[in-house]
């Protein structure tokens, strides 16, 4: 691994195989975002009801829960990097069979479910070996700031990709929108085929019932992790209204295709800002505090964004909604990261990407139950003031949470 020479801010970015991960989840994280408008839209113009958008959350959250356990101890068996390579390559035929159903005409939502299990599953794979695998690209003293970086090439993927996803649906419909997403995912595969870093075989027992829970029972055992990852599971999977957007869009803020990506990019914004002042300025005291602070501002900026109905309201809502989540986001990844041994990082993250993956996808099926049962407004509402009781509970709940003074000092647990 090369040496840093960079400074502070851009240390991580010193080491090649860094540079080139970040590459490849920027193209994978754009090509991801397009092809969930594309689909959103796609769905939402087969059927009008709320409750097929919850199912496209449902079919990619599915497998994640099933196969937890086993994604987990893939990430720890096998070399990481080569795991994520299959995952990549797995999202490229998914986008090109998207394309070939929108190409001819396929007008039921049962198929495109299918191929949405199978992103799943993919992501489901890929969430605990690319977690794992970035302390082996940057030494840990570099760590945080790694952390900070990946979590903003994240937000400007999630930036770019909406925005440009609803344009080309506007002009080349769902059809074009999934052959570029393929040709991005492509792109990201081969980036990711250059990296040098081979991670091997970090566990070296033999597969166990008692080995495969062990990520499970780290997690119950380390209450500082538990704490983090649950209290955005819970934030999240009420105060979520991603799924919804496309209805907010078209009946409550009257805008088209642009509009909705405008909308799915504006958290991104938020959280992309945020991320990028952390990586100059990282949090040095009353971490904790300021995590459930800001978990809380979040569920007040989801109500603000639920009962208006003027587009400029509503991005900055969205704004300051993802720009308060990315402070949780940043503190629980460095805490999962830190705060696990190197063998068990594995399966500790396949249990953090299940409880991720509950509050996303399993949040927009939620989202679409209650949009169906309350209406569209009642549901995001209750879902935000739902985030601010779970923030004062989980104060009262995880005291050790609340006092975390920086998230890169907490050790992992001996056995």
């Amino acid at each position: 691994m090369e040496s840093a020479t960079a400074g502070p801010t851009r240390s991580a970015f010193a080491h090649r195989d860094f540079r080139l991960y970040q590459g490849a989840r920027l193209f994978m994280t754009l090509g991801v975002q397009m092809q969930s408008v594309a689909v959103g839209l796609h769905v939402y113009s087969l059927t009008q009801r709320p409750l097929d958008l919850g199912y496209v959350g449902l079919a990619q959250f599915l497998p994640a829960l099933v196969l937890s356990l086993v994604t987990g101890d893939t990430a720890d068996r096998h070399d990481r990097r080569g795991v994520l390579l299959c995952c990549y390559a797995t999202m490229v035929t998914c986008a090109l069979l998207l394309f070939g159903m929108s190409r001819a005409g396929v007008n039921e939502t049962w198929p495109l479910y299918i191929v949405l299990v199978l992103i799943g599953t993919a992501r489901a794979f890929a969430g605990p070996a690319g977690q794992s695998l970035v302390p082996h690209l940057v030494p840990i003293q570099h760590l945080s700031t790694a952390v900070a970086w990946n979590s903003s090439v994240f937000q400007v993927g999630t930036i770019v990709g909406p925005a440009v996803g609803g344009v080309l649906y506007s002009a080349v419909h769902a059809t074009g929108v999934y052959l570029t997403c393929a040709v991005m995912m492509a792109v990201a595969a081969t980036m990711l085929a250059l990296m040098r870093v081979r991670t091997g075989r970090m566990e070296q027992a033999a597969t166990s019932w008692q080995r495969l829970l062990g990520g499970i029972r780290y997690v119950w055992r380390q209450k500082v992790v538990l704490g983090a990852i649950s209290l955005d599971l819970f934030a999240v999977l009420l105060g979520g209204a991603t799924a919804l957007l496309p209805i907010y869009a078209q009946d409550i803020l009257h805008t088209g295709p642009w509009g909705l990506g405008v909308l799915r990019s504006a958290p991104a914004v938020g959280a992309a800002l945020i991320a990028l002042s952390l990586v100059m300025f990282p949090l040095r005291r009353n971490a904790g505090v300021v995590m459930l602070a800001c978990v809380a501002l979040f569920g007040v900026a989801t109500v603000v964004f639920g009962v208006s109905s003027h587009l400029g309201l509503s991005v900055v809502a969205l704004v300051v909604l993802g720009a308060a989540d990315m402070v949780s986001v940043v503190i629980r990844q460095t805490l999962v990261q830190l705060a696990t041994p190197p063998e068990m990082r594995g399966r500790v993250s396949a249990v953090n990407m299940v409880f991720i993956g509950a509050s996303n996808e399993l949040g927009e099926f939620e989202s679409g139950v209650t949009a169906e049962w309350f209406g569209v407004v009642p549901s995001v509402v209750l879902g935000g003031v739902g985030t601010c009781v779970v923030v004062l509970l989980w104060a009262g709940l995880f005291p050790e949470l609340r006092r975390i003074a920086r998230a890169d000092e907490v050790k992992p647990l001996t056995s």
